[in-house]
């Protein structure tokens, strides 16, 4: 958790200071020291003295992995590029590979003796759904970081550290709510503390879905409450509800698969973002437009004018001075509709999340009860 508390404000601080290029380039020392401390501190195997079994490398399914990144890369880049432009060759190219290779790895995933994703695990309807929660907790959680500082940045004209400070308030809560929620996840039924995650998440997200473009750290706040509290608690419970089930043998490959799916779903959640960002402003400064030329006083307040000359009356003729001086406050206006569009978008989908909980709950009390018939003699 102290990752998303200081990485925004270092982050700012860093492209401030120095340039955006750092981000990337900060990582290189990490990325040496790692490399050269797993092996030497990492004892895998206690049984075996601690020697790693690099026999195990032989076992790798390297075809299911290359295909997975093919399908999955080429996914992530015709969802991000194809709203930009349907019949850009590059956009052309990749559906067709990213078709061969999704299927080409389904196909290999079911006949291997070995693959890297164990699809027979989906099986599991218990598995299965909350491998849905976390893909649905990624795509907000991920989505929501990336639509934040675009916001401070483009509408509110925050510099990159100042971003930082205003997001530090989710990451923070994040750090005084883990010990809680941990403590409460051993405690209570796991269910109840996954509703109280996934509502709280969603409303925080939904909360962020009524800004203006006045909207700053005062109107952040409570949202980014709500988020930092929920995270957690949509974690840990849902982790559990997943895992618990599996053979002791699987565990580790229904973990990855699980994660994997939060990691696939914050990348989705990312590109329809992203895609609504890029496609929505044009309809809804069209709209607003309109709106101004009917002469209505919420539009006007909407984008920041005097709703002095706005009486509901249609305006008339407009001068091109007055077009040139309304354009860039109607481009912010519908800027920000498509920042609620796209938090409403994601908070949507945790209130679907919320609403199909019955089905978790029916297939855990199923599951229960199968347990508890096995073991009666």
């Amino acid at each position: 958790m102290l990752a998303p508390t200081l990485g925004p404000i270092v982050g700012g601080y860093i492209t401030d200071t120095f340039s955006w290029h750092w981000l990337f380039l900060i990582n290189l020392a990490p990325g040496v020291a790692v490399t050269v401390l797993v092996p030497v501190l990492l004892r895998p195997g206690w049984g075996d003295g601690g020697r790693a079994n690099w026999n195990l490398l032989r076992h790798m399914d390297m075809a299911s992995l290359v295909l997975a990144a093919l399908c999955l890369g080429s996914l992530e880049i015709v969802m991000t590029e194809g709203p930009r432009d349907w019949s850009d060759p590059l956009v052309l190219g990749l559906i067709p590979v990213c078709a061969a290779t999704g299927v080409a790895w389904i196909h290999h995933s079911r006949r291997s003796i070995d693959p890297m994703v164990r699809l027979e695990m989906f099986r599991d309807v218990a598995f299965s759904v909350g491998c849905f929660y976390s893909f649905v907790l990624g795509a907000g959680l991920y989505g929501s970081i990336y639509l934040l500082p675009l916001f401070l940045g483009y509408v509110r004209h925050h510099s990159p550290f100042e971003i930082g400070t205003i997001m530090l308030v989710t990451g923070a809560t994040q750090l005084v709510t883990a010990p809680i929620a941990a403590w409460l996840e051993s405690r209570w039924d796991c269910r109840i503390l996954a509703v109280f995650g996934y509502a709280t998440f969603g409303a925080g997200l939904v909360a962020n879905g009524f800004a203006t473009y006045e909207t700053d750290f005062a109107g952040l706040f409570w949202p980014q409450i709500l988020r930092g509290i929920g995270v957690m608690f949509c974690i840990l419970p849902m982790t559990t509800l997943a895992l618990e089930g599996q053979p002791s043998g699987r565990i580790a490959d229904a973990s990855a698969l699980f994660n994997l799916m939060r990691n696939l779903g914050g990348a989705i959640g990312i590109a329809i973002v992203g895609t609504l960002l890029a496609v929505r402003p044009a309809g809804h400064a069209e709209h607003i437009v309109a709106r101004l030329q009917a002469g209505d006083p919420d539009a006007a307040r909407l984008v920041g004018l005097s709703t002095e000359r706005f009486h509901n009356v249609p305006l008339g003729p407009v001068d091109d001075a007055t077009k040139e001086f309304v354009r860039p406050l109607v481009e912010r206006a519908a800027a920000v509709e498509s920042f609620n569009d796209a938090y409403l978008v994601l908070g949507g989908l945790f209130v679907l999340a919320v609403l199909i909980l019955p089905l978790l709950l029916w297939t855990s009390s199923r599951r229960a009860a199968a347990t508890d018939a096995v073991r009666v003699p």
